[in-house]
C-alpha cells in the first residue's frame, strides 16, 4: 500500500498526469453514456442545484454548475497565470512575446476561418465558429512531457506563452460573443465590486481571502448579468496583488493547481463528453459542424500557428530561441490543435440548450475529440522525430 501511495504521488507530480486523468474521465463518460447506466448519467447531469438568499436565486442543473461555477475557478487560475507570466515570466519581455503572440493570433484566426468555410450560410452552424480557436495547455504540456528530458526548456516556454495568449483570446471571445440577455442592473453591481477590488489593489490590500469573498459576489453578479460567469474568475485573478516578491500570490496559485487539474478539469470532461453513439451515423461524422471543427483544430491550428510565427520571424519582429528550429516549431503548431477542454467549454456556450430549442451536441463533441486526437498523436510523433534528429546531430 505504501509503495502504491508513493507511486500515485509521483504520478500526480508529472505534467502528463492531467492528460491521463482527462482521457480517463472522457472514456468513463462515454462508457456510461453508451451503457445501461446511460439514464443515470443523464439524471446526474440534470440534478437541480439551487442557492437561494431571500429573493436572490441561482437555480441550475449540476452540468451548468460545473460549467459556470467550477470552471470559474479554472479561469481564476488562468487569470493568476496570465498576470504572473506578464509580470515575471515568459511574457515579461517583448522579445520573448512577439513570436508566440503572432502564433496565437494565427492559431485563432485560421481555425475560425476553416470552420466558417464549411458552415457559412448556416446560422446554427456558424454559432460554433470559435470552437476550434482554443488550445488545451494541460493536454498539450502533458503530451510534450511524454517525450522526456529531450524536450528543450525553450520549447515548453514557447508552448506555455502561446497557450496563455491563446487563452486570453478565448476569454475575450467569450466575453464579447457569448453573453445572453444582458442585465444592466447586474452588470452595474459587478462593475461596482470590480471597482472595489481595483481600489483594494491600489491601496495595497494584501488579504487574498477578502479578494476571493468579493470575487464570489462579482461571479454571482456577472452570472445574473448574462455575460458568462467565468469572465469574473479571470478578472478577479488579474486583480490579486503581488506581495513579498510574489510569495503570497504564488502560494495562492500553487494551492489551486491540484483541485483545478485533478478535480475540476476531469469533472468538466466527465460531464461534457458523454457522447451517446446509439443514434450516431456516418452523416454525423460528415456533418459540416464536425468537419469544420476537426479540420479547424487539426489543419487550421498548425497552418495558423506555423505561418504567423514565420511571418513574425521574416518581418524581424522576433526570433526563435537558439535551441529551437523550424521542425520544433511545426511540431508545436500541430500540438496546438489539441482543443479539448477549452473547445468543449466554448462548444457548451455556442450550442447550449435554451428552453425547447435544444441543438444536438453530438456533432460538436465528435469534432473536438477527432481534431484533438489527430493533433495530439501527429504532434507527438513529429516532435519525437525532430528531437531524435537533434540528438543524432550532437
Amino acid at each position: 500500500m505504501l509503495v502504491l501511495t508513493k507511486s500515485l504521488l509521483k504520478f500526480f507530480k508529472t505534467e502528463s498526469a492531467v492528460g491521463v486523468l482527462l482521457i480517463s474521465a472522457t472514456i468513463l463518460a462515454m462508457v456510461l453514456s453508451n451503457s445501461p447506466l446511460s439514464p443515470l448519467y443523464k439524471d446526474l447531469l440534470n440534478i437541480p442545484v439551487v442557492i437561494s438568499i431571500h429573493e436572490f436565486v441561482i437555480a441550475k442543473p449540476l452540468l451548468l454548475w460545473v460549467n459556470d461555477g467550477l470552471m470559474a475557478v479554472f479561469f481564476f487560475m488562468v487569470g493568476l497565470e496570465i498576470k504572473r507570466e506578464v509580470l515575471d515570466g515568459s511574457l515579461s519581455h517583448i522579445s520573448k512575446v512577439v513570436v508566440p503572440a503572432f502564433a496565437a493570433i494565427g492559431g485563432m484566426l485560421v481555425p475560425a476561418l476553416v470552420y466558417s468555410v464549411f458552415n457559412w450560410g448556416d446560422p446554427i452552424g456558424m454559432q460554433g465558429w470559435a470552437i476550434p480557436m482554443a488550445t488545451d495547455i494541460a493536454f498539450a504540456l502533458g503530451i510534450l512531457s511524454l517525450l522526456g528530458k529531450r524536450v528543450p526548456a525553450e520549447l515548453k516556454i514557447f508552448l506555455l506563452a502561446l497557450a496563455i495568449i491563446d487563452d486570453l483570446g478565448a476569454i475575450i471571445v467569450i466575453a464579447l460573443f457569448f453573453g445572453h440577455g444582458v442585465s444592466v442592473t447586474a452588470l452595474a453591481v459587478s462593475a461596482f465590486f470590480i471597482a472595489v477590488l481595483m481600489l483594494m489593489n491600489w491601496r495595497g490590500v494584501t488579504n487574498n481571502t477578502a479578494y476571493i469573498l468579493i470575487g464570489i459576489i462579482v461571479w454571482a453578479a456577472v452570472l445574473k448579468s448574462g455575460v458568462h460567469a467565468t469572465i469574473a474568475g479571470v478578472i478577479v485573478g488579474l486583480l490579486i496583488p503581488l506581495r513579498n516578491n510574489g510569495k503570497s500570490f504564488h502560494e495562492l496559485e500553487e494551492s489551486l493547481h491540484a483541485p483545478v487539474n485533478y478535480v475540476i478539469l476531469p469533472l468538466f470532461a466527465f460531464v461534457n463528453t458523454g457522447v451517446n453513439f446509439s443514434g450516431v451515423s456516418s452523416k454525423d461524422f460528415l456533418d459540416n459542424i464536425t468537419i469544420g471543427i476537426t479540420l479547424g483544430l487539426f489543419v487550421g491550428k498548425q497552418v495558423g500557428i506555423f505561418s504567423f510565427s514565420l511571418l513574425a520571424i521574416v518581418l524581424k519582429l522576433g526570433k526563435l530561441p537558439d535551441a529551437l528550429h523550424y521542425g520544433h516549431l511545426f511540431g508545436i503548431s500541430v500540438l496546438g490543435g489539441i482543443g479539448f477542454t477549452m473547445s468543449l467549454f466554448i462548444g457548451s456556450l455556442a450550442f447550449e440548450c435554451s428552453g425547447d430549442a435544444c441543438i444536438n451536441m453530438t456533432d460538436e463533441r465528435i469534432g473536438i475529440l477527432l481534431g484533438s486526437l489527430l493533433s495530439g498523436i501527429t504532434g507527438f510523433f513529429i516532435l519525437k522525430w525532430q528531437l531524435s534528429k537533434s540528438i543524432e546531430k550532437h
